[in-house]
């Protein structure tokens, strides 16, 4: 480790491929988004790189898939129990490049822990089933891992977003080539330094950066690979879904979301309200499961929209290091000029700009906590993710017409619902299209739950007892005692 300015030690970035750290001659700059300083230099892999990942992941594949459930889990354990000991210099890097205060680096830390713990748990429990038959035949049922995965994960979460593929591609006997997002190396170079501290074989984990479309046009076109796993955007989930398709090859998309906010006129309004302005600008509402489009019941929506509008206002945006800080920057300048975009098409149209709305003075790409009331149906942000901290706050006359506006978008990934009535509660789990519902908590994931999304948010699931069956194949065994 070696510090490169007075904020932060960050790591010495490399590739990690079959056990062993690598430079390239070829690298590119990872800039702190909240001083726009560059921080460090990441290597570049090419060809021969992603050839001798895939070698390495075919070899480690051979070792790990023969490797017994307990003493893969026990690696696992070791990897998340050394993160946890580490957990302030990973935070302090995660904050680094990404720019999310500290306190939320440290609990990201811990999340992706939880991940590789519940996945450890899980790698004891992938459980066949004998079917009934005829004497003398037996059915049964066998999940076996399905060989090596390409993993591909964002730059919003560098330390949870990877460890949820690695976590589950490890326990299910996988090996894994991961390439994490480039803006935000250093979260998956300590989850890749934990595990070879805990004694994973070389190549069941690979790791990889450079210019994303040609990795994945390289791995996806190989026929070692054998699944697909991307986080990220529709569009770019979409391509790799088509190029994996010309293959064969299976895939697990979490994409896109756009989430609604059904606030029904019996709940708590300050309470709701108040919720919904923190944990929107929470990483800055660089998040998929973000809440962001806000339908409140006619009858509380000014109430509501003050109280919100009053909390997002007070939001303490600045550096993550900094204490009290509540959120940081966006990831990059073209995040900046978007949501500047976003509000001004809105406000043409005749939306009302409650609070924030523009880029704040100086250096690093911070932009204002926003909030659009009465946003037309035909502004672009009611399509369009946002992916930054803007809420859009909207008055319904029911229960019903919250539903319809909330399904009126392509993505599906999480939505939310606050209510105390047990008949509202069921309407929305029967009618709104989503893979996650929450009602009363914006939480819409955790380890021990399946999440995942329908329609262009995606499909399979990761996490719960659910995830871990995507990186394995259901095989059946018929065994007749006699030859028939």
């Amino acid at each position: 480790m070696h510090t490169r300015n007075s904020m932060s030690t960050y790591p010495d970035l490399q590739l990690y491929i079959n056990g062993e750290w690598r430079k390239t001659t070829n690298d590119i700059p990872v800039v702190n988004p909240a001083t726009e300083e560059e921080i460090g230099r990441l290597p570049h892999a090419d060809r021969q790189d992603l050839d001798d990942a895939i070698e390495a992941a075919t070899a480690g594949f051979r070792v790990w898939r023969k490797t017994a459930p307990a003493d893969r889990a026990n690696v696992l354990y070791k990897a998340a129990k050394l993160m946890r000991e580490r957990q302030q210099d990973i935070a302090t890097a995660i904050t680094a490049e990404h720019g999310k205060p500290l306190d939320q680096a440290r609990l990201e830390v811990i999340r992706g822990c939880e991940f590789f713990e519940w996945d450890a748990g899980e790698a004891t429990r992938t459980y066949g089933r004998v079917i009934p038959s005829a004497p003398g035949v037996r059915y049964i049922v066998h999940h076996q891992p399905i060989g090596i995965v390409a993993a591909f994960s964002p730059w919003n979460f560098p330390m949870s977003q990877p460890c949820r593929k690695i976590a589950g591609a490890i326990a299910a006997g996988c090996s894994i080539i991961l390439k994490a997002a480039e803006e935000t190396p250093a979260g998956a170079l300590h989850i890749a330094k934990a595990l070879h501290d805990a004694g994973l074989p070389p190549g069941v984990l690979n790791m990889v950066f450079g210019t994303p479309a040609e990795i994945s046009d390289h791995l996806i076109r190989q026929e070692q690979v054998r699944l697909v796993a991307f986080t990220g955007s529709t569009g770019v989930g979409r391509h790799l879904t088509t190029l994996a398709a010309q293959h064969m090859t299976p895939v697990l998309m979490e994409l896109g979301g756009h989430a609604p906010v059904i606030v029904c006129e019996d709940t708590d309004v300050e309470a709701a309200a108040i919720t919904g302005a923190v944990r929107k600008m929470r990483n800055a509402g660089q998040v998929c499961t973000s809440p962001t489009r806000f339908f409140v019941h006619e009858s509380i929506f000014e109430a509501y929209t003050e109280i919100f509008v009053r909390r997002a206002a007070k939001t303490v945006v600045g550096n993550g290091v900094e204490p009290g800080v509540e959120m940081g920057p966006l990831a990059n300048d073209r995040r900046v000029t978007a949501l500047a975009g976003l509000v001004e098409d809105a406000r043409d149209r005749g939306a009302e700009v409650r609070t924030g709305g523009s880029r704040l003075d100086g250096k690093g790409y911070f932009f204002q906590p926003t909030v659009l009331a009465n946003v037309p149906d035909d502004a672009h942000v009611m399509q369009e993710e946002p992916f930054g901290p803007l809420a859009i706050i909207n008055p319904v006359a029911s229960l019903e017409e919250a539903i319809e506006k909330a399904n009126s978008v392509p993505y599906g990934l999480a939505a939310y619902g606050f209510t105390n009535r047990a008949d509202y509660v069921d309407r929305m789990v029967e009618g709104v299209e989503a893979g996650n519902l929450s009602i009363n908590t914006l939480e819409a994931s955790l380890p021990e739950t399946p999440f995942g999304g329908v329609k262009s948010s995606g499909y399979g699931r990761e996490g719960g007892t659910e995830g871990l069956y995507n990186y394995m194949i259901t095989k059946n065994l018929s065994h007749s005692l006699a030859i028939v």
